[in-house]
Order: structure tokens, then sequence, then C-alpha cells
């Protein structure tokens, strides 16, 4: 199973997940048999609820890690440039969140209908045990604490606490990587399995199959969104150089990280006329700030799941989410699904996921993070191209 790519995986763990929880239902099972498959049903709903537990646990470390390290090291690196390609980073990131909430609002009511509570939770099947390990500290003390650290060791000569924190995120980032990663593909055989147990499958799947088609039109759409906003500011038709970028698109289809793809990226930019200094700069920079591909499906998918549950989404809700995932997603792990991973503290925080919809967000964006990749680095060579040209002008007015 190793030797299978992460989104392989995943797939399999949906399909055996349905098929070991719908044979109690497919078979008719009673009696003996139906207490076996519920003990077995139980042990699937503990494993989800000790692996929920541990992710809840390790979210706030990895926020003040990623985030306060991401921080230090944007002040090591700022200058003017740096700075404009941060602000079209950030703002591509917040368009496309509140963007995907006002498209939400217009077509989801009417294509996600409520589900029963049993198809969100799996209810029906209690753990056999739960163990309490209750996290550090809270998601928002785990924002302020990196804002602060961050924003002070960015401004200290003292490299000390910089580099114990940069330790701590090797950690994070080597427990995502060797315990949290491989056993997602478990973690959501175990939910969709407690959903087909409990036969509300239908309805999920019905809601995942809307849901992924909305998020993809979407994020196309994005792409060509910000290639009108990129040729309107260059004064230039940058649509006919979007042949150039299908590369790195499926390049990012297939490895479902920006950060394997900066090469063929990189390539793409030069090859679309990119200036080489600007696209070593900016292709890599991107590659780690601008994940706006994620957020288009981390905003639609939150928005699906309310829905489902009988919550409507609102604008208040959703604005200050919207505003925090796009600082979230400057400093996400560059892991596949690392989205998702970094958001899932603000998810329950800022939106009130509980434990059964939170597994459905993780389920809907890692099956989905292979396009989320793909629209993030086809949107980095957008701001390339703007980039280049701010320079260029830059340069123009300096030669006068």
């Amino acid at each position: 199973m190793k030797k299978l790519g992460l989104l392989p995986r995943l797939l399999l763990g949906i399909v055996v997940g349905i098929i070991v929880g719908s044979i109690g239902n497919i078979f008719g099972l009673t009696g003996v048999a139906a207490k076996i498959f519920g003990g077995f049903v139980s042990v699937v709903a503990t494993f989800s609820s000790l692996f929920g537990t541990f992710l809840s646990f390790i979210i706030p470390l990895l926020i003040v890690s990623f985030v306060a390290v991401g921080l230090a090291d944007l002040g090591k690196k700022a200058n003017k440039l740096f700075g404009i390609t941060l602000v079209l980073a950030y703002a591509s990131t917040i368009i496309a969140g509140f963007a995907a909430f006002f498209l939400g609002k217009a077509a989801l009511p009417s294509l996600i209908s409520k589900i029963s509570h049993k198809a969100i939770e799996g209810s029906t099947y209690n753990p056999l045990f739960e163990i309490a390990a209750d996290p550090v500290f809270g998601v928002m003390t785990a924002l302020i604490l990196a804002f602060i650290l961050g924003l002070g060791m960015a401004n200290s000569k003292n490299n000390a606490l910089r580099d114990c924190i940069r330790n701590l995120q090797e950690i994070i980032t080597m427990v995502l990587q060797k315990v949290i990663i491989p056993l997602i593909p478990v973690y959501i055989a175990c939910s969709f399995c407690k959903i087909a147990a409990v036969g509300e499958l239908f309805p999920t799947i019905k809601m995942f199959a809307k849901l992924y088609i909305v998020i993809l039109v979407f994020q196309w759409t994005y792409i060509l969104i910000q290639f009108d906003i990129s040729s309107i500011f260059c004064k230039e038709n940058k649509y006919k150089k979007l042949r150039r970028i299908l590369p790195a698109y499926f390049t990012a289809l297939g490895t479902q990280s920006s950060a394997a793809t900066i090469p063929i990226n990189l390539e793409s930019a030069k090859n679309n006329g990119v200036s080489n200094d600007i696209a070593d700069f900016v292709i890599p920079l991107c590659a780690t700030i601008h994940l706006a591909g994620d957020t288009i499906c981390l905003v639609i998918g939150s928005m699906g799941i309310m829905i489902a549950s009988g919550i409507t989404p609102t604008l208040g809700t959703f604005a200050p989410f919207i505003l925090m995932l796009g600082v979230t997603m400057v400093a996400a792990p560059g892991v596949p699904g690392g989205g998702v991973m970094a958001a899932l503290g603000l998810i329950e925080s800022m939106l009130g996921f509980t434990d059964g919809m939170q597994e459905l967000i993780i389920a809907l964006h890692f099956s989905q993070d292979s396009f989320g990749t793909a629209t993030n680095i086809t949107g980095d060579q957008a701001i390339a191209f703007m980039v280049d040209k701010i320079d260029e002008r830059n340069a123009a007015k300096e030669g006068k």
C-alpha cells in the first residue's frame, strides 16, 4: 500500500470503508452476526476517536511552529518586491475565499440537502473507549502566540529561539509525514465505514459528488479570473501562455505538492517570458504562500457540510474565517493535505465543526488536493507576470 500514491490510497480507503460498512445492510445480519459486526464498527469508531484526539492535540503545535517560523522568515527576507508578491498572493487567496463563499451561497442551498445526524457523526456506533488528551492550548491562543513569537523573532538578532521553534517545526513535519498523512486513508476508511454502517451512505456520497463538481469548476474559473486580471494589469493577452503551463499543471495533479512542482513551474514561467530573476524569486515563494485552490476547496466544502448538517453559513461567520485562513495558508506545511491540516483548528474553533464534520472536510480536501495544488501553481504564474511587469516599470523609472 505504501507504493501507491496518497490519492489512490485515499480512494481505496473510501471504497474499502464503504464495502465493509455496508456488509450489515447488504446481508441483513441478525443475532450473533449483527453483534459481531456492531463490535467491529465500534472498534472502527474507537480508532476514529483516538486519531481525532491526536489531531486536535497536534494542530495548535502545528500552528505555532509553522506560522511563527513563517513570519520570522518573512521579516528576514523583506524587501519591496517581496512585499508586493506577498500582498498579491494574500489578496488572491482572500478574493478566492470570498468569491467561493458567494458562489456557495448562491448555488449550494439548491444542490445540498440536509442529511441525518447519523450520517455526519456515525453516532449509532460509539467508541469502546476514549482517551482525553487536551491540546496544550487552544487554536486562537496558538495563533496569537505564533504572531507574537514570529514578529518578535523577525526583529531579533538572537537566533536561539528561532532555532528552537524551527526544531519544533521539523518534529511536527515528521509527525505529519510519518504518522498523520500515512494514517489519513485509514481514518477516512473508518469514517465511510461508520457512515455506511448506519445506512446513510447514499446522501453523503451524493453531497460529496456535488461539492466536488462545484469546487472543481470554480477552481478552473478562478484560474481564468487570475489570468484576466494579469492580462489587464500587464496590458497583454496572457491566455495564449496557458498552454505552456500545462506541464506544470499536470505535474501538480500527480504530485499533490506545490514544492515538488517548482522545477517544472520555473521552466514554464521562464518559457512564458518571465525574467529569470523574478521567476527564481516568485515561483518558489508562491509555492509556499499562495494557496487559492486550497482556500476554494475549504470554503465551499465547509459550507456544503454545514448546509448538510442543518447549519446556515453566514457572511458574519465566514468573513473572519476567510481572513484568518489566508494567513494560515501562508504558513501551511508543504505536504499533501497540508492546507486542511493547518486550517483544521480554524474550522473547528471558528465554524464549530464537530469531529464527524471534520472527518468529512478532511476526506473532501484530500480527495480534491491534486486539483487544488494545480490551481495554486497556475495562479503562481499569473502573479509572476504582474511582479515582472512591476519590476520592469520600476527599472524604466530608475532609467529615466
